[in-house]
């Protein structure tokens, strides 16, 4: 639910509603000089969070996180399964084998020769090595290195996305405080024009008619500000769920908005943002991918050529010493060739597949660094146009603060009337708005230029 402002007994305010769509936005505080003063506060105290506090909080209570840790993990040790192929193989192995009937030759006076014995035994080592394989090893090793970055951008995708989530709804909780003390100053500037005039009614010098305008006044903020208890209420059950703390609907936080203006250099921070953005990184990683898949493709038609030795030792010999039975040491070389000679037309396909997904990365690289671009421009467009309307905010609260003493003086004189005064109360009240949503704009609007230049607001 997005904060709602409704004036009493005006409507809604189009600068309002301006303000609270942009709580839709991601926004983004950082522990740096030029950031406002509130989002300077980093950690956690023993009753309440702070920007930093809540932020961190939320990502370590967070099981995605882990989720997607554990797969860049997985993705790392394939890259070791990779790299072991580039080591010779050595096995061990040993067997017995009984067998029944073997074969044998008698000879005359009883003697008799078997080609086998009964009990055989069997041990050996070996070992074996890929001696060439004309780059399909080193390219299935590129793969994989490039398939780990992907799953640490991944995972910083993933933090970047949660750090905002948090920040955005500490600020929200902050907004919705700030507008319940505009209601509240409302509220108590009406009970006492209403005391007042209560008092002029005892007198005899006024009606209670005024009286009972004035209470409706009062019921119809007393709603408004009913709303944004609400909507406060939901924001901290938001944070919550973020926190993984559902059973727990208040949270505590701490830090009030504020209004520091900063100079934004348009060039440097499109730099930056080319630089810095999480998504060019994937994007690009996505490139690297597809490339190197591509490559793989190239190379897994070609021969291979391995080459292997063995030592142990066996029973069963006939040799001029000894008998059938001793165990007896012996060797074995060998070398293989490998040569593919059909697939069924397998891997021109595959190539065919692999240059498709090289050209939609680099077609999604292209796209990604224009919406890159453009999200940089539209962060300095509201920071420049919230600031605007801060200045124009804080002549608006002067002209309602005059138009409001003007308004009750001439009440107290006998020569303007109640309605004007309530006028001007509501007045006042949505000037003061109109400040508080200002500065929160202005504070998403750099926040949101921190977003689009890829800074981090996590160690």
């Amino acid at each position: 639910m997005f904060p709602r402002f409704q004036s009493a007994g005006l409507g809604q305010s189009p600068l309002l509603l301006g303000a609270a769509l942009l709580l839709a936005s991601p926004v983004l505080a950082q522990n740096q000089p030029g950031l406002p003063a509130s989002s300077q506060a980093i950690g956690l105290t023993s009753d309440s969070l702070t920007l930093g506090g809540t932020v961190q909080a939320v990502l370590d209570a967070n099981p995605s996180l882990t989720n997607l840790t554990e797969l860049a993990n997985a993705a790392s040790s394939r890259l070791a399964q990779s790299q072991a192929g580039f080591l010779p193989q050595i096995t061990g192995t040993a067997a017995y084998t009984h067998l029944t009937p073997v074969s044998h030759a008698a000879f005359g006076g009883g003697q008799e020769l078997r080609f086998a014995p009964s009990n055989n035994f069997d041990a050996h080592i070996t070992a074996q090595y890929e001696l060439l394989d004309f780059g399909k090893r080193g390219a299935s090793t590129d793969l994989s290195r490039s398939q780990v970055q992907t799953a640490q951008d991944n995972v910083v995708v993933a933090r970047r996305d949660l750090a905002f989530n948090a920040a955005q709804a500490y600020y929200n909780i902050l907004f919705m405080r700030e507008s319940i003390r505009v209601q509240d100053q409302q509220i108590a500037s009406l009970v006492t024009h209403r005391n007042e005039m209560q008092k002029r009614v005892d007198a005899g010098v006024s009606t209670k008619f005024d009286v009972t305008t004035t209470d409706v006044r009062i019921t119809q903020a007393q709603n408004t500000k009913l709303d944004l208890q609400n909507q406060l209420l939901n924001q901290q059950v938001q944070l919550a769920r973020l926190l993984h703390k559902p059973q727990q609907t208040d949270i505590p936080v701490k830090g009030r908005l504020a209004y520091e203006p900063q100079a934004v250099d348009l060039a440097a921070e499109l730099a930056k943002a080319a630089e810095n953005r999480p998504e060019v990184k994937l994007s690009k990683d996505a490139e690297m991918t597809a490339e190197l898949q591509t490559k793989l493709i190239d190379r897994s038609n070609m021969p291979s050529l391995g080459v292997g030795a063995q030592v142990g030792g066996k029973n069963g010999y006939i040799l001029p010493t000894g008998t059938i039975n001793d165990i007896r040491f012996n060797t074995l070389a060998q070398a293989q060739l490998s040569v593919p000679i059909y697939d069924g037309g397998r891997n021109r396909k595959q190539r065919v597949e692999a240059v498709a997904n090289y050209r939609s990365a680099m077609a999604r690289t292209q796209d990604t660094q224009e919406q890159i671009r453009a999200d940089v421009r539209q962060a300095a467009n509201n920071m420049e146009f919230s600031q605007a309307r801060y200045d124009n905010a804080l002549q608006q609260v002067a002209q309602a603060t005059d138009a409001l003493t003007r308004a009750q003086g001439r009440y107290r004189y006998g020569v303007g009337q109640n309605l004007d005064v309530l006028d001007a109360e509501t007045q006042l009240a949505q000037s003061r708005l109109a400040r508080v949503q200002a500065m929160y704009n202005y504070t998403l609007g750099q926040y949101q230029l921190r977003r689009a230049t890829g800074e981090q607001i996590w160690q």
